[in-house]
């Protein structure tokens, strides 16, 4: 690599700490031949500088003679663990949101990029939130989590951290990891994953920090690591080696230790907690119900076997796309119409399967689909929410509470409405979620952008929606004798509208658009807004009210400002605009469109005809296509 030529690696006779490997017999062997392969990874490129001073590091770095040098201070030697102190400056463009801070591959590949974060973290946080405490560590299989791995490994033991679980070979999904903090008690965790954008060299990678309940950091914490960054002066690092993370067991390096675990087990023992599996057995095993999960090379390829199969009896066949690779083999992992599209093809195909599902880059999202029928996120959840106490054990006392996203459509709220339980409407982030959770009034709750989920854990979950559907499809169809006409995912979505009402929905998605013209749209419907007032006339729509969503928190009393523009007509359609920034490039625009429709002779519609009139009024009202110089939206659900 470019960033290696300044310098060269030779071995020392004296060899950093040896840890104790519990797994492997054969430890050393390994080690020795590890360390002979070994390439310096870039992004710790200014540690070579430091490196040559230590007498006990693995390597001596020869830099070349226009480098400067920074020798690094040993700070501490605990029970055989060296940990020494790096020096290193501030790297601009390290601000955090609570999807944690995502940047191409090659940006955290820049010397010290990772490490910097890692220790603004640390620096972020109470000593007795992490010192001799336990983490855990994992991440969606993506490229460069390997390298990434061992650095935060050697950075939180560097911080006095007591252990560390992680998964093995780096795998855990992040709702996986949200359960494993959950069920030993760890005081926090790291998710290495950019969740559904696309991994490789040139592509994303995204490192988050999830807090004791499994929810992601708030953003007193986030901002603190921001403001953290602009500051650092330090790294500290521990001095061992690196760990092997494909064997199970435990490695004691001093009074530090990693526990390498199954990513599955945790999950799967919660999942078999929350859901009835003997009653979805009893419909996977039918031989007149077909379904297919489409894990996208993904994270969930390594929990679809042992869970669908395995335990549910789902023939091998039913896992497409099973194999995690590193980078999702060349697919974009975003579960959704047009990034899913050899499923969809599957199930609108001749013949296609009675249920579909597929699960994004690090196994929080979900997209549902029943023989040639899409289901809405928005209505997905609507239809768990309406029918959990029948048919999932976890809630056989009721739900606490229904929530959703703001721009996610209403039909959520009618469940809520009917069932008379507390609902609550929050801006886009799981982590609103999360504390109505803590507070004991939440219990489902879901999102328009394939995230449903529920309080077993803090994040949103794939798996969990894909075996919510396959339940309430297993009672609906439990008396049903071998060769009756099975209820379909179909039967009992439009028996659902029938019940509430259709709430026709869409959003328009404008990927990458350059940053200046997005903002100046936004910029002018919040001019629009405040001028605006009830009763004015757009086309056919009289408006009710207009705004820019603000929400305050019921919990905590916490303001989110500006989370989105609102249209809100007196039908009850609405008009969403937002910014997006889970991307690594330029922003996203989305729109978002909804209108609901009580008369069920309506109802077969489909959602972009009975949506035309709103979508061209809100692509004339935005001046769009003025803005961003775009013709046609990237994606469309």
């Amino acid at each position: 690599m470019a960033m290696e030529s300044a310098f060269t690696l030779t071995r020392l006779s004296t060899p950093s700490l040896l840890c104790r490997n519990s797994s492997s017999h054969h430890h050393h062997h390994h080690r020795r031949r590890h360390l002979k392969s070994f390439s310096f990874p870039p992004e710790l490129a200014s540690f070579k500088y430091s490196f040559r001073t230590i007498t006990h590091a693995p390597f001596v770095v020869n830099a070349s003679s226009s480098s400067p040098s920074s020798p690094s201070t040993t700070l501490a030697e605990s029970q055989g663990l060296k940990i020494n102190s790096i020096p290193t400056k501030p790297i601009e463009g390290q601000k955090t949101g609570t999807s944690g801070l995502r940047k191409k591959v090659k940006v955290f590949m820049q010397e010290n990029y990772l490490a910097n974060w890692i220790q603004a973290l640390f620096n972020s946080l109470p000593l007795e939130d992490y010192k001799d405490g336990l983490l855990v560590l994992g991440g969606d299989g993506r490229y460069f989590n390997r390298e990434a791995a061992q650095i935060i490994i050697k950075i939180a033991a560097g911080n006095s951290v007591g252990k560390i679980l992680v998964g093995k070979d780096g795998i855990l999904s992040t709702p996986a990891v949200s359960a494993v903090i959950r069920k030993r008690k760890a005081n926090g965790g790291f998710i290495m994953s950019a969740s559904h954008n696309p991994g490789g060299p040139e592509y994303d990678w995204g490192i988050k920090f999830n807090y004791s309940s499994g929810q992601p950091a708030p953003e007193s914490i986030t901002d603190k690591i921001y403001g953290n960054t602009l500051s650092i002066s330090e790294i500290k690092i521990a001095d061992i080696s690196d760990v092997d993370l494909s064997q199970l067991g435990v490695t004691k390096c001093g009074n530090f230790s990693v526990e390498v675990v199954d990513p599955v087990a945790d999950y799967l023992e919660l999942m078999e907690n929350v859901f009835d599996f003997s009653l979805i057995q009893s419909l996977v095993s039918r031989p007149d119900f077909r379904f297919v999960f489409d894990a996208m090379h993904a994270v969930t390829g390594a929990y679809a076997k042992p869970i669908f199969v395995d335990k549910l009896g789902a023939s091998l066949e039913s896992i497409s796309n099973g194999v995690p690779l590193e980078d999702f083999g060349h697919g974009h992992p975003d579960p959704n119409l047009t990034y899913a599209e050899d499923l969809v093809n599957i199930l609108y195909g001749e013949n296609g399967p009675d249920f579909g599902a597929a699960s994004d880059g690090d196994g929080d999202r979900n997209m549902i689909l029943g023989r040639s029928f899409f289901v809405t996120p928005s209505d997905s959840v609507a239809i768990i929410a309406a029918n959990a106490q029948d048919a999932i054990p976890y809630f056989q006392s009721g739900p606490k509470g229904l929530a959703r996203s703001m721009p996610t459509s209403g039909s959520l709220d009618r469940v809520a409405q009917k069932l008379n339980l507390p609902f609550f409407e929050v801006p886009t982030g799981w982590k609103f979620f999360g504390n109505l959770m803590d507070a004991g009034k939440l219990s489902i709750c879901g999102e328009e952008s394939f995230g449903t989920g529920s309080d077993h854990i803090r994040e949103k979950d794939g798996i969990w929606a894909v075996l919510a559907w396959l339940s309430i499809l297993a009672y609906r169809n439990k008396d049903k004798k071998s060769g009756e006409k099975l209820v379909s995912v179909a039967d009992i979505v439009k028996e659902h509208w029938a019940t509430y009402g259709r709430n026709f929905f869409s959003r328009y998605d404008y990927e990458e658009c350059e940053s200046e013209g997005a903002n100046n749209m936004v910029e002018y419907l919040r001019d629009l807004i405040s001028k605006s007032k009830a009763g004015d006339k757009y086309g056919s729509y009289i408006l009710d009210f207009a705004d820019d969503f603000a929400y305050t928190d019921p919990v905590d009393g916490s303001v989110a400002s500006k989370q989105g523009v609102r249209f809100v007509f007196s039908d009850g359609s609405r008009i969403i605009f937002r910014l997006s920034g889970t991307g690594s490039a330029g922003a996203t625009v989305r729109i978002y469109i909804e209108q609901f429709e009580p008369d069920v002779s309506k109802h077969d519609m489909d959602a972009q005809i009975a949506l035309k009139p709103l979508i061209d009024l809100a692509l004339s009202v935005s001046k769009l296509k003025d803005f961003t110089g775009r013709e046609k939206p990237t994606v469309i659900t």
